[in-house]
């Protein structure tokens, strides 16, 4: 579905235009094109690929999908592609936007995307000195629109596992805790699968050789590369604390078995005195000094209870009881 499809010269918007009126646009001196869509169909980037020239392989992973983020060089022109998060609930939605770019052209193709881009338009249109860069500045802001919306989430990340980390040491929450930590570390790595990838390819843009229509905005890519490694070094951090919090977990999982083994040992102990007396006394032999005693029944019993209840002191004093 085609969103807006506006001409620009200078830094300055010339007005909205018909997909027909764009190759007559990109021909002018100093004029570029900037074209949005949403979950395009076919036939509607078969279109835009004769009007810009796109290359057929660009067009097919744009029209397949899930593709991983990537920087491609076609020519003299860039195929882009950057993967969006964003939270959904509990859950990260995860959606693709692939942008076409030329010396004269802007064409970006969001799929999956919950938030559109149309306050990065406003943005740019804010600042005509900074579009009078041309189709490289376009890039750039999307791509520092998308890495943008990549801090919330990371906070949020943070903020769940601050939260799980307050309930390592309350009794019995263990289990429900190792289940939220191996959740956060899924989402971790949904989130570091959209970022390291696009970290690696952005190195493209700025330093080195570039794109010629790049040159004049290479310290605004190496702006989104720092913020790129601030996000993947927040996520270093919060996976690196996600493993103790799960060790932690275990060795608490482990504390209380051997609390459990340790009553039971005890318990077992003292109920074993019974067991003991009770199969000597119970022999059947005809003989037994006990056994014709008058009291004999009284001080079996009484010395049974007398040491259970000695080793229930001990066991007691040692804390395993």
């Amino acid at each position: 579905m085609l969103i807006n499809c506006v001409a620009y010269q200078e830094g300055k918007k010339l007005s909205d235009i018909s997909v027909e009126a764009i190759s007559d646009y990109i021909q002018q001196p100093d004029c570029f094109v900037w074209v949005a869509l949403k979950d395009a169909q076919p036939d509607e980037l078969a279109i835009m690929q004769h009007e810009f020239g796109l290359h057929e392989l660009a067009v097919e992973d744009a029209l397949r999908g899930h593709q991983r983020p990537k920087i491609e060089e076609y020519g003299d022109s860039l195929f882009v592609v950057v993967q969006t998060v964003e939270t959904d609930g509990d859950e990260l939605s995860v959606g693709q936007v692939a942008m076409f770019v030329g010396e004269n052209y802007v064409l970006s193709v969001r799929n999956n995307v919950m938030r559109g881009f149309l306050g990065v338009r406003a943005r740019a249109e804010r600042e005509p000195h900074l579009l009078a860069k041309g189709s490289s500045f376009v890039l750039y802001a999307l791509m520092d629109a998308v890495v943008d919306r990549y801090f919330p989430v990371v906070d949020a990340l943070e903020s769940e596992l601050e939260t799980i980390e307050d309930r390592i040491f309350i009794r019995g929450s263990q289990r429900d805790n190792i289940e939220r930590l191996y959740e956060l570390k899924r989402k971790v790595l949904v989130l570091r699968h959209a970022v390291t990838p696009l970290l690696d390819a952005i190195g493209k843009l700025h330093g080195g050789r570039v794109p010629s229509f790049c040159r004049d905005t290479q310290e605004y890519f190496r702006d989104v590369h720092d913020h790129l490694q601030r996000i993947n070094a927040s996520l270093d951090t919060v996976r690196d604390t996600i493993g103790t919090a799960i060790q932690v977990n275990l060795s608490m999982v482990a504390i209380d078995d051997g609390e459990v083994n340790k009553r039971l040992a005890a318990w077992a102990a003292i109920f074993a005195v019974f067991t003991a007396f009770a199969g000597v006394w119970g022999m059947n032999f005809e003989f037994m000094p006990e056994l014709k005693w008058h009291f004999g029944y009284l001080a079996a019993l009484s010395i049974m209870i007398s040491v259970c209840f000695y080793l229930y002191y001990r066991f007691r004093k040692s804390g395993w009881l």
